[in-house]
């Protein structure tokens, strides 16, 4: 008797609590009063203990067999983060099919069940641990979900040096027979980091080509930025001739003028490579599927469909195949015709589970790689100010075009020189297009001028950002942009202060896909050893945001990035029952022990897609 009552009786909520106010219909309050005008209130407590009771001995044990309807309870006060301004912190939360309920106290919401008329269904009860809290489902609103699949498939993330990576790749080919014997067959790797070894130098052909294993054979090993290839001799012969220059890209050239092994952003369009087959793209998928579920996702915003991954997902979505939702960011290539007046957006195919209303566009490249677009010359590379990849002129052309037909635009900008051009296209196409309807975004809005961050607020404009980047780049960052530039870079507190919604993302595969990651990050500027250039205190400390800034920047504020907030990113009556069970308070345990949360369950349209409940 003693544990049915711990379930039975699990805590009280604070009388400052808002959480029972303005949730209920008027029609359910008039239905509510009126039933209730006939019992006194200890029959009633007595109708809702059986009530309880019932949904307790008839909820089954196995998270797979939760019925149509149930709630999930804190048995320690309001864990349910709603983030949801009238009704932040609820200790339950009901779920009926696809949407959610209702929100509120047990004691409410079992008065509201009778209400409705359905005393004679039960409704399972399933509470929290202890420690445990549940937020809405979280977005990433920048990464790639393909990319990411074959990026496992060969990772160089852990070479110190290039010695090092050549080991790797060498490895790799005696790992793997087929690949062993048959020279000829594409050799693709990523995560390698010229600027976290020892002496920060660029890779060159001839470092693969002196392993007698790797000679002859094509090699082909993107950067951790995405925005480098280094390239084995085999790769130079397959795609020649090159050109001596290509605008918006880079081909490193040795002292006889000849390429040296790397090629820079627009300059990877040059390689050719053989077309992911459907079982390779399958394959892809499914590793990226059990990371995203498993680290708490519900949505991802893909950053750039090419063609093989739009028909891709689109074939999923109709087969009903998508265990998450996608938000995707259709490719822009400056060299194809305008494509925005023949093309219609997809809106909730595969049951809400797949979106694609917006074009992504690259304005410049990298700042690890030395790409990013600035105003004046690098720091530590007096020679280059980086690498515009689309003419200014061509940029405002396509940008109005496709505000004009009803897309949203997304460009992702490094340098504050890019920065300010994709805020002039922005500036300029709003004398003719309520852009703020269309929501565009700056896809990492890494440095602006103190007059564009004041910009961005003003004309509407979504900073899609990713707070691991800057724990990454703070290492470097001030030898390459100069002491006083480099306080523009990662400016999070300022862009919101301006008026910038966040939304917040990682660019997996680039930075670690755990959502937890990016939230510590963003509230602290540490790495997840607590170290920053600038000490404990965090890196540029007063750009930190708050907690509930970052949850909402990967909820409710990533919903409104991609046109979903009607549905999802709260927990409120109404939405898609999108949650996730952590197996403690992110929002109040010490800093240092948020990164040891684990995810419990993730859960979308009420159905467990992992863990339990």
């Amino acid at each position: 008797m003693s544990e049915l009552r711990k379930r039975q009786d699990p805590g009280k909520i604070a009388d400052t609590d808002p959480q029972n106010h303005d949730i209920l219909p008027r029609r359910s309050t008039f239905v509510l009063s009126s039933m209730l005008s006939g019992f006194d209130r200890p029959r009633l407590v007595i109708l809702i203990f059986f009530a309880v009771f019932a949904a307790w001995i008839l909820s089954p044990q196995e998270t797979s067999s939760l019925s149509h309807s149930y709630a999930v309870c804190s048995s320690s006060g309001a864990r349910i983060y709603t983030v949801d301004h009238a009704v932040p912190h609820a200790q339950c939360l009901v779920v009926d099919g696809s949407l959610i309920l209702d929100v509120g106290s047990l004691d409410d919401i079992m008065a509201r069940w009778v209400a409705r008329g359905r005393l004679r269904s039960s409704l399972q009860i399933r509470y929290l641990d202890e420690s445990s809290i549940v937020v809405p489902g979280l977005s990433d609103s920048h990464g790639h979900i393909l990319e990411y699949g074959a990026s496992r498939q060969f990772l160089l993330e852990n070479a110190k040096t290039i010695k090092d990576a050549v080991a790797l790749v060498r490895q790799y080919i005696l790992d793997n027979d087929d690949i062993l014997n048959d020279p000829s067959k594409f050799i693709e790797g990523s995560g390698w980091d010229h600027t976290s070894w020892p002496v920060e130098e660029w890779p060159t052909s001839d470092d693969l080509d002196m392993d007698p294993i790797i000679r002859g054979r094509p090699v082909i090993l993107q950067s951790k930025d995405g925005h480098a290839f280094w390239l084995s001799k085999e790769i130079f012969a397959l795609n020649s001739p090159w050109p001596s220059e290509i605008e918006g890209g880079v081909i490193m050239k040795d002292s006889s003028g000849n390429p040296s092994g790397v090629v820079l952003d627009k300059a990877e369009d040059l390689v050719q490579k053989p077309a992911p087959t459907e079982q390779d793209l399958l394959r892809h998928f499914n590793v990226a599927v059990k990371d995203i579920l498993s680290h708490g996702l519900t949505s991802v915003h893909d950053a750039g469909f090419r063609p093989v991954s739009l028909e891709f997902f689109t074939r999923q979505a109709a087969a009903g195949n998508l265990p998450f939702r996608i938000y995707g960011m259709r490719y822009f290539n400056e060299t194809d015709p305008y494509w925005g007046n023949l093309s219609e957006p997809i809106i909730n195919a595969g049951d809400g589970r797949l979106n694609a209303r917006s074009v992504k566009i690259f304005a410049d490249g990298a700042l690890r790689s030395g790409g990013a677009a600035l105003h004046e010359p690098y720091h530590d590379n007096p020679h280059t100010k980086g690498v515009m990849r689309v003419d200014p002129k061509v940029l405002a052309d396509v940008v109005y075009k496709f505000l004009r037909d009803g897309w949203q635009v997304n460009i992702h900008a490094i340098g504050d020189y890019a920065n300010g051009v994709v805020l002039d296209a922005f500036e300029a196409a709003l004398k003719d297009v309520d852009i703020t309807a269309l929501r565009p975004r700056l896809e990492h809005a890494q440095i602006l001028t103190q007059t564009d961050l004041e910009r961005v607020g003003k004309l509407g404009v979504i900073s899609s950002i990713q707070p691991t980047h800057a724990i990454s780049d703070m290492w470097f960052a001030e030898e390459r942009l100069g002491p006083e530039r480099v306080k523009g870079l990662y400016a999070f507190r300022s862009l919101l202060d301006h008026g910038s919604r966040l939304a917040i993302g990682s660019d997996f595969p680039v930075e670690d896909m755990n959502p937890l990651a990016g939230f510590h990050a963003a509230i602290t500027r540490l790495t997840p050893e607590g170290l920053s250039p600038n000490g404990p205190s965090g890196w540029f400390p007063e750009q930190r945001l708050t907690r509930m800034e970052a949850l909402r920047g990967m909820t409710i504020d990533a919903a409104y990035a991609s046109f979903t907030e009607d549905s999802l990113g709260s927990l409120v009556p109404g939405k898609r029952a999108d949650y996730v069970v952590l197996s403690q308070d992110i929002m109040t345990v010490p800093v240092d022990q948020i990164l040891r949360t684990k995810v419990q369950a993730t859960v979308i349209d009420g159905r467990v897609a992992f863990g339990k409940v």
